[in-house]
């Protein structure tokens, strides 16, 4: 072999290690850590504290939220097995449960607050001064919204700009309290309930903020900062044995096609790859209760459709394929859907 093809070869394996060993990170998303309250979006303290445990045993690195995005922002390599951990809603049991399990793993993470629900003094939230001394343990605070309302839904004989004018009061203002409080702020807002629409997506990039979900997925440098996606930890996917092959997931690399909320009951999910580490016949979707129809169009493009119809309200297209590459681990990608009237 001559030195010209030694070299190209070294630059094909390099390239491959850094599109697919680096730039993968995963989201972790709770809310309550209890054993009382619904178990739909709670786990118990030895449930998180094995999530904790398992991260550390397996040399994960728990890092600040801030870190995944500056990193997809500035394009810069993302080191693989980077984790982040966030709370949406700011519950009191984070600061009574949650927070001491976490300062004995000396953990960072992100509480997601409705400033205006604080400012009431609603018994179910913590306080600003209970959430600025979790700042000292390691917590950062961010932007849920005012108070944890759809904000993609215009109110009665709304036009789209009257719509756009109160979401922007309600995401800035709720911004300039958490750093009148709290005295520090990233300009991140997780969408209440993990619903979106274009024009929200439109609206948070125009005000300079980054949209978080609750759509399942990992992150890479390929990742749309107005949807990016976070793996629900609590209630049924409190289980580690599941939640070991999510957080070990790779980001798929994709430009996506489709309205996140529609009146079709088959809502169809097109998907064109960017780069590819799976074969097409290995990529599978699951939609509860649904079968999915997948069609791929060319080597590189794929549309999801339900073969049933979808009831009214949240439904979400997850898709999966087993790296090539990596042994064991899998791409993941989910798209939320609100099926309305």
């Amino acid at each position: 072999m001559t030195s010209k093809k030694v070299f190209h070869l070294f630059i094909g394996l390099w390239l491959i290690c850094y599109f697919t060993f680096a730039n993968a990170a995963v989201i972790l998303q709770y809310h309550h850590v209890s054993e009382t309250l619904p178990r739909v979006t709670s786990l118990s303290e030895n449930e998180f504290s094995a999530h904790l445990s398992y991260l550390k045993d397996n040399n994960y690195s728990v890092v600040p939220l801030q870190h995944i995005i500056e990193a997809v922002k500035e394009q810069k390599s993302i080191p693989d097995k980077t984790v982040a951990l966030t709370f949406d809603d700011g519950f009191i049991n984070n600061f009574t449960q949650a927070a001491p399990i976490l300062k004995r793993f000396n953990y960072p993470y992100t509480i997601f607050v409705n400033p205006q629900l604080i400012d009431e003094g609603k018994s179910y939230v913590m306080t600003w001064p209970q959430l600025k001394a979790l700042t000292k343990e390691g917590a950062y605070i961010a932007n849920h919204s005012a108070k944890h309302d759809y904000l993609h839904i215009r109110e009665d004989n709304e036009s789209l700009a009257q719509w756009r004018e109160r979401i922007r009061k309600d995401i800035t203002h709720s911004e300039q309290r958490i750093k009148q409080e709290i005295g520090h702020n990233f300009k991140y807002v997780a969408y209440p309930y993990g619903e979106f629409n274009r024009e929200l997506q439109t609206l948070v990039k125009e005000l300079g903020y980054v949209g978080i979900g609750q759509h399942s997925g990992a992150v890479g440098l390929n990742t749309d900062l107005t949807r990016v996606p976070r793996f629900p930890a609590s209630g049924f996917y409190a289980n580690l044995d599941t939640l070991k092959t999510k957080i070990a997931s790779l980001p798929f690399s994709f430009n996506l096609k489709a309205q996140s909320v529609t009146t079709n009951t088959t809502p169809v999910l097109e998907l064109t790859f960017t780069e590819k580490d799976f074969n097409n016949s290995q990529f599978n979707c699951f939609i509860s209760g649904n079968t999915a129809k997948i069609t791929w169009q060319s080597e590189n493009d794929v549309t999801v459709q339900s073969e049933g119809e979808l009831n009214k309200g949240r439904s979400r297209y997850n898709c999966t394929a087993p790296s090539k590459s990596k042994a064991g681990r899998f791409y993941w990608l989910s798209h939320p859907f609100v099926i309305t009237k």
